[in-house]
């Protein structure tokens, strides 16, 4: 079968498309022939050392992604072959079959396209974790999210609004700014895709108090990191709960003085880690996703699609920060 590898640590342009060994279920796995990957920014980081985990190479990117079963190991009762699944690994997703943990797979709605499905898991399952589990969002409250075009901004939007809160999204072009309208936001910020630390980032915390209202956000996601977490932070209302997601942007450095001054929370979200030290809640939540998706509520937003053998231009494409919504590898 065929398989996108990172052989040696680099950018998107070291991947190469080879030939490996099939897999196969060992016990408690299913073997899973993959429909579409979904591409988000650990991606980049894992294929250039710079993520928290390091497989040992050769290895595939991809984290997330949807297929069909093929095989189930030994053990495996709740599920058969035929049936549709969605999965997040981490990495190895950016191949034609991959054999992966039962416990990582959930079926997926008969109404939900394998695309789709491809892009749901990681964006929704962060978000959901942040403003329901950690954050405690509560309708008419006001949630200020920041890349509000990216894969994890769009579902924060939506499920902000399911859950009943006033949503302000803030990205880098009125285009972006527009499709999270689009999707139910109720106002906008659009920020300096360059900004850096200064003048520029007091006008900014300026604009986002005034959008907020005189209260501030009660919370803030924040996917972006680097020289916006600060302003972001400066518009928070007391008691608000300021939320880490990622640092595309850079790690930000945020004085200690303001978390003091707002009585706010800082929280750190790691929907990765929390999956795995409690997998039946995640299993509710998932539940909980695909109850929103079948209301209407979510839907994701599949800016772009490219074949396997262009893996690493989906990469590249996100890592440069041009896409909005997701972008998906279709594998044949």
């Amino acid at each position: 079968m065929k398989a996108l590898l990172s052989k040696a640590p680099g950018g998107p342009d070291t991947l190469v498309l080879e030939n490996v060994a099939e897999p196969a279920a060992e016990p408690g796995q299913l073997l899973v022939r993959v429909a579409a990957v979904g591409v988000n920014f650990p991606d980049s980081l894992i294929i250039s050392d710079r993520y928290q985990f390091r497989p040992e190479r050769p290895f595939a990117p991809g984290g997330e992604f949807s297929g069909t079963v093929e095989a189930v190991g030994e053990g495996v009762t709740d599920f058969a072959p035929g049936d549709r699944v969605l999965a997040m690994t981490i990495w190895g997703a950016m191949s034609e079959k991959v054999a992966v943990d039962a416990w990582r797979c959930a079926r997926i709605p008969d109404e939900m396209p394998l695309d789709e499905a491809a892009a749901f898991l990681l964006t929704y399952g962060t978000s959901y974790h942040a403003l329901v589990d950690r954050a405690g969002l509560k309708a008419k409250e006001t949630l200020l999210v920041l890349g509000a075009a990216g894969g994890v901004g769009l579902a924060a939007v939506e499920i902000g609004k399911a859950l009943g809160a006033r949503v302000v999204a803030a990205a880098s072009s009125k285009e972006k700014v527009d499709l999270a309208i689009s999707l139910g936001a109720d106002a906008g910020v659009v920020y300096d895709a360059r900004l850096t630390e200064g003048d520029g980032q007091k006008a900014l915390a300026a604009e986002f108090k005034k959008v907020c209202g005189p209260g501030g956000a009660d919370v803030v996601l924040d996917p972006v990191g680097g020289a916006y977490s600060e302003p972001a932070l400066r518009g928070i209302a007391w008691l608000g709960r300021f939320l880490i997601v990622g640092f595309p942007a850079g790690i930000a450095r945020i004085p200690l003085n303001l978390p003091l001054l707002k009585g706010c929370d800082v929280l750190g979200i790691f929907w990765g880690a929390a999956m795995e030290r409690d997998p039946r809640r995640h299993r509710e939540a998932l539940a909980e996703l695909f109850a929103l998706y079948r209301q209407g509520h979510v839907k994701p937003v599949v800016s772009a699609r490219f074949p396997l053998e262009r893996g690493a231009d989906a990469i590249t494409e996100l890592a440069a920060r041009r896409a909005s919504g997701k972008i998906v590898v279709t594998v044949p």
